[in-house]
């Protein structure tokens, strides 16, 4: 069994960016892949992407139209590791230093429920695929870490054209004229 697996939440489509967050170019790569490569570069032996088939090991939900928990739970079953690291598609920019105190210690960064960083263990019995993702951290009793300073952006990822934007530096691609 390995100790670490990571689940990438894949939550398709978003009104906000125009397009599938997991698609997106980051400097010629998809998000996904870049997610799923620092996953790996952080010792994660097992990785599953949650709600979307994007060419790497994944689970569909659970219930059709779950959000998050549901991505969670689906991936902690299919993952069977002691300890879980998730993470968000739309935040390909985190880097190791990011996640290194969460992999210390635990538990999410106060005000952004994901990344995470939990023990199997202590998944709640009763958890539902419907419940918000703050409901779940409390529930699982995860400790809220300080956010890094500057790293809000890296940690939050692009939710709006504005903010992919500011953290890749160049335009849309449909701004550029490629229909992509």
């Amino acid at each position: 069994m390995a100790s670490l697996g990571a689940i990438i939440l894949c939550g398709g489509g978003s009104r906000r960016m125009g397009r599938d967050k997991a698609l997106l170019d980051w400097d010629g790569r998809r998000a996904v892949d870049r997610v799923a490569d620092l996953a790996r570069a952080v010792g994660a032996e097992a990785l599953v992407t949650a709600g979307a088939d994007l060419g790497l090991p994944w689970v569909p939900d659970d219930e059709a139209g779950a959000g998050p928990v549901g991505g969670v739970l689906a991936g902690a079953a299919a993952l069977g590791t002691t300890r879980l690291l998730v993470l968000a598609v739309d935040a390909p920019t985190m880097t190791p230093e990011d996640l290194a105190p969460l992999l210390a210690a635990g538990g999410y960064y106060e005000g952004l429920p994901v990344p995470m960083v939990l023990d199997a263990g202590a998944i709640p019995a009763e958890a539902d695929a419907g419940w918000p993702l703050r409901r779940f951290v409390e529930r699982a009793g995860l400790a809220s870490l300080p956010v890094p300073e500057g790293a809000m952006g890296r940690l939050r990822g692009a939710n709006t054209l504005e903010e992919f934007k500011a953290l890749t530096k160049t335009a849309h691609p449909r701004e550029s004229g490629d229909p992509s």
